[in-house]
């Protein structure tokens, strides 16, 4: 499967454009749960390695076949910002019907905080009004965490 990354830019008009960053050749055919999303996620990206905070969003058509994947945070250690605006910016870009976010702890530990479960919380709603479901979050360290597997 080739993973695509993306970002957003600013045209002439100051609108929002796609501009693709990447290409990446991955031998995972099908990002069917979170363990292969979190597999995928660690050999393109090395997410469970990073020193800090990174979110990234898998943008997915009606199929959950993969139409890019976003960074949208590069954080600190232990915290890192990501609001709903900028994710749904780029999932409607990109014509995502679904999308998943995931993001690393470095310290390891998989467990959601509380500030974790809210931002899920209010991305799912968001999401769900603009008719984009958030299928999955998962927090990446040693192992993983699925809100999905999880019941949240």
């Amino acid at each position: 499967m080739q993973i695509k990354t993306y970002r957003t830019e600013l045209d002439e008009n100051q609108h929002n454009v796609l501009v693709k960053e990447n290409c990446y050749n991955c031998s995972i055919e099908s990002l069917e749960d979170p363990e292969t999303v979190t597999k995928m996620l660690n050999v393109v990206f090395n997410l469970r390695n990073r020193a800090e905070e990174y979110v990234y969003m898998v943008a997915l058509n009606t199929k959950n076949k993969p139409l890019g994947v976003f960074e949208v945070s590069h954080g600190t250690v232990n915290q890192s910002v990501c609001s709903p605006r900028e994710l749904f910016i780029k999932a409607l870009l990109c014509g995502a019907a679904n999308i998943i976010l995931a993001h690393n702890h470095p310290s390891g530990d998989i467990a959601p905080s509380k500030t974790d479960v809210e931002n899920y919380r209010i991305v799912k709603e968001a999401g769900q009004l603009m008719g984009i479901k958030l299928l999955d979050s998962i927090i990446v360290g040693d192992g993983y965490f699925s809100f999905m597997e999880e019941g949240m």
